[in-house]
């Protein structure tokens, strides 16, 4: 049932934002490919795990990712991840990731077990861009694995 109202709820937003774009005349180019703020230094293990699943919301392969069997997702308060092996469903062909187009402005940051990210999520229909959020989330790393994943969505643009 909750899993219905998050869908609900994006696919709201989505249309809203349609509405928005076509009301200001139309649609602005999409956005590029994801950038880290430094693409030169090399992730660490905690930073190679949250990268894979950053990448794995735009290109819908998880093969990468690894999740704790127990993994648990939490999206604006609201828990939408409740193990590893349906948190790799989603991310390969849950509907709620086919809007994203582009990441950006990728940073991340790690302390301990917790890696921080904050980056820019454009998302929209087909190759028209209608929103771009703020993400920040953090990763709770353990054994090799995302064991937690909490996700701050901050709206930054709608088209």
């Amino acid at each position: 049932m909750r899993a219905r109202r998050i869908l609900a709820l994006s696919a709201l937003g989505i249309v809203a934002a349609a509405v928005v774009t076509t009301l200001r005349g139309g649609a602005r180019p999409t956005a590029g490919a994801a950038v880290s703020a430094d693409p030169t230094r090399p992730d660490s293990a905690g930073e190679a795990l949250a990268r894979a699943y950053i990448d794995a919301l735009i290109s819908h392969d998880p093969s990468a990712v690894r999740f704790a069997p127990d993994a648990t997702r939490v999206e604006a308060g609201l828990k939408t991840g409740f193990s590893g092996p349906q948190m790799t469903r989603d991310l390969r062909r849950g509907p709620q990731y086919r809007v994203i187009q582009g990441i950006r402005d990728l940073e991340m940051s790690e302390s301990g077990d917790v890696v921080s990210t904050r980056y820019l999520l454009d998302a929209g229909i087909g190759r028209t861009r209608l929103m771009t959020v703020q993400i920040a989330e953090t990763f709770e790393i353990s054994d090799g694995a995302i064991r937690a994943v909490v996700a701050h969505i901050r709206p930054k643009s709608v088209l």
